[in-house]
């Protein structure tokens, strides 16, 4: 069997060209087309709580909320749960965001903890993206990764209930993550 990678400049053809469709939720891994699972009604209520949280940040011009949306990392392009992005709406007009324009990549994981954690996650850290949480739903807890090195992250911890996330004078309760 032969496999054949494809670039991102190539990718973005097929998308604009409509070879796939549209409802086809897939993500660029590295040359490889990854198709993603359907978005369950859990899933969807916890990316609408973060950006119920994140929206203060977005309001007052400190960052800009990206939903599901398009983050090039190196030559995968990822569609984070939800990302923000350092106010500069001017150029992701012309380009999409690169890791380096995230501030925070947020991923909620029902059924792709170890897609996330495995593949995802290395892609996040090579790209210099400085914090990442992986919500664990199975789990009950909620991952963050900060201070990128090479593949990897120095700082890990796992905060379960009980627990409060902080981002830039955002606090969350873990609870309403799990």
């Amino acid at each position: 069997m032969t496999r054949h990678k494809i670039s991102l400049e190539e990718f973005h053809r097929m998308v604009e060209a409509g070879v796939f469709p549209e409802d086809l939720r897939l993500e660029l891994v590295e040359g490889d087309l990854v198709e993603m699972s359907p978005i369950g009604p859990k899933h969807a209520a916890i990316v609408r709580r973060l950006t119920t949280r994140f929206a203060p940040l977005a309001t007052r011009g400190e960052a800009l909320l990206s939903v599901q949306n398009p983050l090039v990392v190196g030559s995968s392009e990822l569609y984070p749960d939800l990302a923000l992005l350092r106010p500069d709406p001017e150029s992701y007009a012309s380009r999409h965001p690169q890791g380096q324009d995230a501030l925070l990549v947020v991923e909620v994981a029902d059924t792709s903890l170890r897609y996330d954690l495995q593949v995802k996650l290395p892609l996040y850290a090579q790209a210099g993206v400085p914090e990442v949480w992986v919500v664990d739903l199975e789990g009950k807890r909620v991952l963050v990764h900060r201070k990128p090195e090479g593949g990897g992250y120095r700082e890990a911890e796992a905060l379960g209930p009980g627990a409060r996330l902080s981002f830039h004078g955002v606090e969350i309760p873990a609870e309403e993550l799990l």
